[in-house]
């Protein structure tokens, strides 16, 4: 987001993808990147973190998130972490951090505009996608449709999911359902056995992509949901 004052980027891909993240900073405002904040740990969104600090920002997560990267040896750990909520205010506007509950990971945040109506979920809403539950990172199936709905209470229009095309509040409203209906299956599934529960999922019955990132978080799904 540009401002007078600088620049407030929300996540930063890996870091190869820094300098070219930069240079479209570069072609919407002359102004410098001042804050980052992370939806999440995860690489695809925190590696350009060590670009950004070089360049004098300040990185902002949820200290669960931060702890997850220390336990990873993960690069560019930010510098500023909260509990619950966050706020910046950067050349008269405001941009909202909020941990709202678990799903993805321990840690996620979503980050909200309030004047623009827009909120970035990150990877609490992948669009066209299979969730992945990141048990290592203390995620959770069973509280993620819950962590969404106390997201969809926000006054925004627009969502920004972590993967997948911008989307409406609908979509998100869609996604918990989704998140609902396939808690319930995935557990049916893992009545007959976690080892092979994956082959008893469909998941394009849902409108969703399998994946390997899915398939691997699987057995630690039927163990949260026995």
């Amino acid at each position: 987001m540009p401002t007078s004052e600088g620049v407030l980027v929300v996540d930063d891909k890996f870091a190869r993808d820094a300098p070219e993240i930069m240079a479209k900073v570069k072609s919407v405002s002359d102004k410098p990147i001042r804050y980052v904040l992370n939806t999440h740990q995860h690489g695809d969104h925190t590696g350009g973190n060590e670009a950004m600090i070089s360049g004098g920002a300040q990185t902002i997560i949820h200290r669960n998130a931060r702890a997850n990267m220390v336990e990873g040896k993960m690069p560019g750990l930010p510098q500023i972490t909260f509990a619950d909520e966050a706020q910046v205010f950067l050349g008269g506007k405001e941009v909202q951090a909020h941990h709202i509950g678990r799903g993805h990971t321990n840690g996620d945040s979503v980050i909200y505009f309030p004047a623009e109506h827009v909120l970035h979920t990150g990877d609490l809403f992948v669009n066209g996608g299979a969730p992945f539950i990141d048990y290592s990172a203390h995620g959770s199936i069973v509280e993620w449709d819950k962590t969404i709905e106390n997201a969809l209470k926000y006054d925004f229009d627009t969502v920004i999911p972590g993967h997948g095309p911008v989307g409406k509040k609908a979509d998100l409203v869609k996604w918990r359902q989704t998140l609902a209906m396939l808690r319930t299956k995935a557990k049916a599934a893992c009545a007959g056995g976690a080892e092979d529960a994956i082959k008893r999922l469909d998941l394009k019955e849902l409108g969703m992509t399998p994946s390997p990132l899915f398939e691997r978080s699987m057995p630690a799904m039927c163990a949260e949901l026995k």
